[in-house]
């Protein structure tokens, strides 16, 4: 679980990211969670957008995201989900305390 102080620095850092993934009228399936998970092992840090033309709740889909990957949702502002995953072997993030 993040604390308030973890989640501004992630989000510091996400700030200029690009969103990566996209999710769009389909929604969300296996085959997305596992390539964010590929994808969020390397980064730890990343960005997903919804498309304008996904029908589906905003948090509907981060809580999916959250629960299909394992990762930790940071923020949800506008169209963006920024999710969070500690890596196992590219570890590059320190948390604050």
């Amino acid at each position: 679980m993040l604390t308030g102080k973890q989640k501004r620095y992630l989000r510091s850092m996400a700030h200029h990211l690009d969103p990566i993934f996209q999710v769009g009228k389909g929604g969300t399936n296996e085959h997305l969670f596992r390539h964010i998970n590929d994808a969020i092992e390397k980064r730890e840090l990343m960005k997903i957008s919804i498309l304008n033309n996904c029908l589906d709740d905003k948090q509907d889909i981060a809580q999916e995201l959250v629960e299909g990957t394992g990762a930790e949702l940071v923020q949800i502002i506008g169209g963006t989900i920024i999710l969070y995953k500690e890596s196992r072997d590219h570890k590059e993030i320190q948390l604050p305390n």
